[in-house]
């Protein structure tokens, strides 16, 4: 059975105290045992969040990592740095560092190598923005981020990468693809592992959604056969509201 994880991705949100009145928010709340629970603060945030959450089983992840393992990087955090404080998970390729910081798909394959080098799981992030959606030239533009970056892969490599779709069109806009539209993607995605690799490795691939995951919505898009859980981002920052979509397999 594949895992089912929520995760969620805080983004550049939360000063080091309202990351301890979250976190304890968090810590008082009843999550289902069998979903995997992790929290993706900033850089700043890691150290203490890790701590915090010492006695319990929420995960702390990093939102990226630099590709190389060391040297004269100024602002840039290594994959050692991040195994060093005991994280166990890094995001990478979400569309805000696609798009606003032009990672290409070279640099992303490069990230991937050196976080799997270093031992770190990897929640590898795909999806389409609103052009190649209206335009039918998503399942394209989704095959070509997977070919690129994270097909190139071993097999055996693969134990250690989740996949997160998130149709940009669909993150901070109040919008979401419905069930079925997450559905129909996560099912092309899981085809094209199979077609990659084998259909035992695309069974055991965990592929979260990423696109305006609400209380109210979660449930029914959690209900997807491929659907695994969530890459949450304004809704992870309510300990209530990241609650309820955890609970809401």
């Amino acid at each position: 059975m594949r895992d089912q994880i929520v995760a969620g991705n805080w983004k550049m949100n939360c000063d080091v105290q309202e990351m301890k009145t979250l976190l304890n928010d968090l810590k008082k709340q009843d999550f289902k045992e069998n979903v995997k629970v992790m929290v993706a603060p900033s850089y700043t945030n890691l150290y203490p969040a890790k701590e915090l959450l010492e006695d319990s089983h929420i995960e702390v992840a990093a939102q990226n990592m630099h590709e190389a393992e060391n040297g004269a990087f100024t602002g840039e955090v290594s994959a050692k740095m991040l195994t060093s404080l005991g994280l166990k998970t890094v995001i990478l390729g979400h569309s805000e560092r696609r798009s606003i910081y032009k990672e290409s798909h070279e640099l992303l394959a490069a990230k991937v190598k050196t976080a799997l080098a270093n031992g770190l799981h990897i929640i590898f992030c795909i999806g389409e923005e609103l052009e190649a959606r209206k335009s039918d030239k998503h399942v394209e533009v989704v095959k070509k981020q997977l070919t690129d970056s994270v097909f190139e892969l071993a097999e055996s490599e693969w134990d250690k990468i989740t996949l997160a779709y998130e149709p940009v069109w669909a993150i901070g806009t109040g919008e979401t693809a419905s069930p079925q539209q997450a559905q129909d993607m996560h099912a092309e995605i899981r085809k094209m592992i199979a077609n990659t690799y084998s259909s035992a490795v695309a069974e055991k691939v965990s592929i979260l959604y990423g696109g305006s995951v609400k209380p109210n919505n979660a449930q029914e898009i959690f209900a997807m056969k491929d659907v695994d859980g969530g890459l949450i981002g304004g809704a992870a920052l309510k300990a209530q509201d990241f609650t309820q979509i955890i609970n809401s397999f």
